[in-house]
């Protein structure tokens, strides 16, 4: 078994190559690339039966790869890129791992791998309007969604990550948003102002004046009158959803 590994960073390669001796026994051949022009290379000069490649390379990203050589295997995805980007295409793909991934959400995609070519559900064919439609929805996330707040503070400015948020709850004109430790940070904008800036499959408001972030929920409890109780990392009290809501937030969750 011949695999290609599409991988800029040289941890994250050898991890990768780590999880792949493991789960296949030694019983691979790998050729690893860090870039567009490496794996151009690579793939004119050899077949594969699984390539893993990381969306963001040294000189590009791996769409245009796809695009320029004819793929004929399937490609497993991992990177730190948010995966609902992948949710809206009927991809040949067959899996897509979101960095840091844990060694069960690798064994879940390899199996899924395996499990296509033994029933013969494979099709071979790779679209190049696939792989356009998945670059310009990348182009459009990255260019419509917050990645941070500029938060102030009397001994000066705070970046504050939007993927360290894990609730945010308004404050009349201002907002709090708390992160994962439970450290509480002031955010000069209303909550309908901020729902707007953050990208709709990560944060969800789901009552009048709470947004909560899926990668940091805990636990959700059944509460009455058609509720549920949400418990947030790095929040004290439970969060609940509000009757009108509850109905599409369980849509959102799956």
């Amino acid at each position: 078994m011949t695999l290609l590994i599409l991988e800029d960073e040289i941890p994250a390669y050898q991890k990768l190559l780590s999880h792949l001796k493991t789960f296949f026994d030694d019983e691979i051949t790998s050729h690893w690339a860090r870039s567009i022009v490496e794996g151009k290379t690579l793939l004119a000069a050899n077949s594969y039966d699984l390539i893993l490649s990381d969306i963001k390379l040294l000189d590009g990203i791996s769409f245009d790869l796809f695009n320029e050589v004819e793929v004929t295997c399937p490609i497993i995805f991992c990177s730190a890129y948010d995966d609902y980007l992948f949710q809206a295409f009927n991809t040949n793909g067959i899996a897509y791992i979101l960095k840091p991934y844990t060694n069960a959400d690798f064994i879940k995609a390899l199996e899924k791998y395996q499990s296509l070519f033994k029933q013969g559900e494979y099709d071979s064919k790779l679209s190049s309007d696939t792989f356009n439609a998945l670059k310009l929805a990348l182009q459009e996330d990255q260019n419509n969604y917050k990645k941070r707040f500029v938060i102030k503070r009397p001994n000066g400015i705070q970046l504050l990550n939007t993927s360290e948020i894990s609730m945010i709850e308004a404050s009349g004109d201002f907002c709090i948003a708390v992160d994962q430790e439970g450290k509480r940070h002031p955010i000069s904008q209303t909550i309908g102002s901020l729902v707007q800036q953050l990208p709709p499959q990560k944060f969800f408001r789901i009552n009048r004046s709470e947004i909560v972030h899926i990668e940091f929920i805990e636990q959700i409890e059944s509460h009455f009158k058609n509720r549920l109780l949400i418990t947030v990392k790095g929040c004290k009290e439970k969060a609940m959803t509000s009757t009108s809501t509850t109905s599409d937030f369980r849509k959102w969750l799956e």
